[in-house]
């Protein structure tokens, strides 16, 4: 398989909003900018345009007709393609670079707002990719950037069409696989922290599926209180990736 980037399918473009999403993509390299829309008062809070570059300003009722009626965004609005997306052979050879490290793995989590807000712990807790099923995780959307307050830009992701085949070459490639399972025997202080660890979060509802399980190395759980049934997807995976990233 090729090491190299594919770009996603998706053929429109992407329409991103908000200061920290727009910000961090016009000093993303890798992003491809169309067209930036944004009121007086926001371009004088841009710092350094890249080359080519050159805002229309308008007025916020111009930018409110183009985006969702709830959509915060501060003035903001950027015409750019979808992030370029990595192979999972890109995420091995990355990791074969590397000592310790470790990926996330999202099985069918569909809430953009989730994915945003894991994106932004994955960056957090320095992450090298996070790995999705194609088929069942949504594109990358303007909700799901502002989410992530524009981490997206600085998180390398892999969509792959097979999980179970993906998870299979991850072990193969010496990554210990880990699931987080509310009902599991072992919580975090089970697990080694060093090496090339590979963290699986279930779907909002109905957590891992069981093929999926199957394939773990070990599935931990996080000792909450009992009273509280679970924790919010994106919550979990922050406090898993923390425990991981402590010395």
């Amino acid at each position: 398989m090729s090491g190299t980037t594919k770009p996603t399918s998706i053929k429109a473009p992407l329409i991103l909003y908000g200061r920290h999403a727009v910000l961090a993509a016009l000093k993303n390299p890798r992003r491809q900018i169309l067209r930036l829309m944004c009121t007086a008062e926001a371009a004088a809070e841009i710092p350094d345009l890249p080359s080519g570059i050159n805002p229309q300003i308008v007025n916020r009722r111009e930018i409110n007709k183009l985006l969702p009626a709830d959509a915060v965004h501060q003035g903001f609005a950027l015409y750019c393609q979808p992030l370029p997306i990595l192979t999972l052979e890109d995420v091995i050879a990355r990791a074969d670079r590397l000592e310790n490290c470790k990926v996330l793995i999202l099985d069918q989590v569909t809430d953009p707002q989730n994915i945003g807000a894991i994106i932004r712990s994955a960056v957090a807790f320095d992450t090298l990719a996070l790995i999705v099923q194609d088929k069942n995780t949504p594109p990358e959307t303007g909700a799901m950037v502002k989410a992530s307050a524009g981490m997206i830009e600085h998180m390398p992701l892999c969509r792959v069409t097979n999980l179970t085949r993906a998870i299979e070459r991850l072990k193969t490639a010496g990554f210990w696989i880990i699931g987080m399972d509310g009902y599991a025997k072992d919580t975090p202080a089970a697990l080694k922290k060093d090496g090339k660890n590979a963290v699986i979060m279930g779907s909002e509802g109905k957590g891992m599926r069981r093929l999926i399980e199957e394939n773990c190395d070990i599935t931990v759980r996080l000792p909450i209180d009992p009273k509280v049934e679970s924790l919010n997807v994106s919550t979990a995976a922050a406090v898993i990736l923390y425990e991981l990233n402590k010395d």
